[in-house]
């Protein structure tokens, strides 16, 4: 089955194709950062502990995770634009249930399994439609501004979870996301799909394999934080003497490593794979789709920081550390559209490179400009930069992809493309957190350690109960518990001294590591193409 772009389609109709798929990225993406800043009260008033709303933004991740692969072989098999309908009309049901939900039960039916489902129809499902609706030229455009989108929601994610848990309710954010449903299933029949001509039979022992596989990795390292990546925390379950983090990832790159030795015997024997296994040797395939890997982990693990600090360390509220995100929003849509408008022509492969400079370059002005005097400010330049460097990716990666491969290949490399993209925002995501923690925590209890004004007896037992891991603390939060415990008022200033100084240490080398990220991923920059898709090299 070929997704043909469609000769007869007019510039407003390629604009109105565009927008639709624009929109459902932005509605996929939405939910990864919208009620980040309204945990607490969703909780309260589905009648759950935090915990309980944690767990429920990990199962929606989680369901994703485990279903991409097998959402991109349903849209080959039904098509591409019935997969995408069907999977709008799942999240719809899911975002409606979520906004009625009155306990955490039915919050995890719509909110993490129904919702997931969609996202796992939809995601690869808008990559296959931007191939089959946009001739080679116009696809790194097209691209960018879905991945723009996508990119967009994330940020704004907080402001306009702010804006609606402050004003109205955070059930409106997904009662609006149910509107939005429904004029994408309106203005979705200008998308075009081509004819199912020889569908595939569904590999369910494939599906199976990569389900449980991506979903033991990822669950694995979401978990990370929790448990610890190797040596258990305190409380913490120990299987054989280590985390369950080390068990679920490694049980999670087996069951991947039985699942293509099954796509391959499948694939010689004349079957369908999910996935054919000979596309995994494709240089330029896998070089864009390692990009997008480190795209993510660097990107989710700064949209994981920046609202830490600005929320936490400066006490901003969600409306104005959602504004401070903002500028990120301009560099980025700017690079992602103009770059393939007015530099058609620029080799992909420059074009990433110095889009991987400009996140290196973002995460370290970041890192120099944080200290215990800085204002909400600092963020501003490091954030134009970060942005600058996405949308600079965002402008090509997806067609560097789907340009790999025939056209008809395109629902498996959208399955393949996000499932990588989500592997990545989880390690970004659990890594920065996890170094950020560790940090924070050898750098307090090395304050603590240090400072003559604190008792030796409450050294020694902040040494005990704290090796699990201090919270992110505000000032505010760190001086209610210190009164709380009737602590002294020298020993009270000692300890918002180091908790700010630790703060500050374990954002440093959570950003750090995101620069070392970024760092690597030059190594692998080789494997993008020196021109773009249907140019001859010059």
């Amino acid at each position: 089955m070929k997704a043909k772009a469609d000769p007869d389609l007019k510039p407003a109709g390629a604009g109105g194709v565009l927008l639709t798929l624009a929109a459902g990225q932005f509605l996929m993406a939405l939910d990864s950062s919208v009620m980040n800043v309204s945990i607490a009260t969703v909780a309260e008033d589905v009648g759950t502990t935090v915990t309980g709303i944690q767990g429920a933004i990990t199962a929606y991740t989680l369901v994703m995770a485990m279903l991409m692969i097998p959402g991109g072989t349903v849209g080959a098999l039904i098509g591409r634009k019935r997969a995408f309908m069907i999977g709008c009309l799942v999240y719809g049901c899911g975002s409606l249930t979520t906004a009625l939900a009155p306990n955490l039960t039915l919050l995890l039916i719509g909110w993490s399994f129904l919702e997931g489902v969609g996202a796992a129809l939809i995601m690869p499902a808008i990559v296959a439609l931007v191939a089959g609706n946009f001739p080679t030229e116009r696809r790194p455009a097209a691209y960018g501004a879905v991945a723009a989108a996508g990119a967009v929601a994330i940020a704004l994610g907080p402001l306009i979870g702010g804006l609606a848990t402050t004003y109205f309710s955070w059930r409106w954010v997904f009662a609006g996301e149910v509107l939005l449903v429904l004029v994408i299933l309106v203005v979705a029949r200008r998308i075009a799909d081509a004819p199912i001509t020889e569908p595939p039979r569904l590999d369910l022992v494939g599906a199976f394999l990569s389900a449980a596989g991506l979903g033991a990795f990822v669950y694995g390292v979401l978990r990370a934080g929790a448990w610890g990546w190797v040596r258990p925390k305190p409380d913490a379950p120990a299987w054989l003497g280590v985390s369950p983090t080390v068990w679920l990832v490694l049980a999670g790159l087996l069951l991947l490593w039985f699942f293509l030795r099954w796509e391959t015997r499948l694939a010689r024997g004349g079957g369908d794979p999910l996935v054919d296994p000979a596309m995994l040797r494709n240089r330029q395939l896998t070089g864009g789709l390692t990009m997008f890997f480190f795209q993510y982990l660097v990107q989710m693990g700064v949209f994981f920081l920046v609202p830490l600090y600005l929320s936490v360390a400066l006490g901003l509220s969600a409306l104005s550390t959602g504004a401070h995100i903002l500028p990120l929003s301009v560099t980025l849509l700017a690079a992602a559209l103009l770059i393939p408008r007015f530099f058609p022509d620029v080799s992909p492969r420059r074009v990433v490179r110095l889009g991987v400079f400009a996140l290196l370059a973002g995460a370290v002005v970041l890192m120099a400009a944080l200290d215990a005097d800085a204002g909400a400010e600092v963020v501003t330049l490091p954030l134009l930069l970060i942005g600058l460097g996405m949308g600079a990716l965002a402008s090509q990666l997806g067609s560097v992809t789907v340009s790999a491969v025939p056209d008809e290949e395109s629902a498996q490399v959208g399955g393949l493309q996000n499932s990588v993209t989500n592997l990545g925002a989880s390690i970004g995501t659990a890594l920065a957190g996890s170094i950020m923690i560790a940090v924070l925590t050898s750098s307090f209890l090395t304050s603590v350690d240090q400072n003559p004004a604190i008792p030796a007896e409450v050294k020694s037992r902040a040494s005990v109960d704290l090796q699990s891991g201090i919270p992110f603390l505000s000032d505010a939060q760190l001086t209610e518990a210190l009164d709380e415990a009737g602590a002294d008022p020298a020993v009270a200033d000692a300890a918002l001294d180091a908790n700010a100084a630790a703060r500050l240490d374990g954002l440093r080398a959570a950003l750090a590591i995101l620069a070392g990220a970024s760092v690597v991923a030059l190594f692998f920059t080789s494997r993008i193409p020196r021109t773009q898709p249907g140019r001859s090299r010059p």
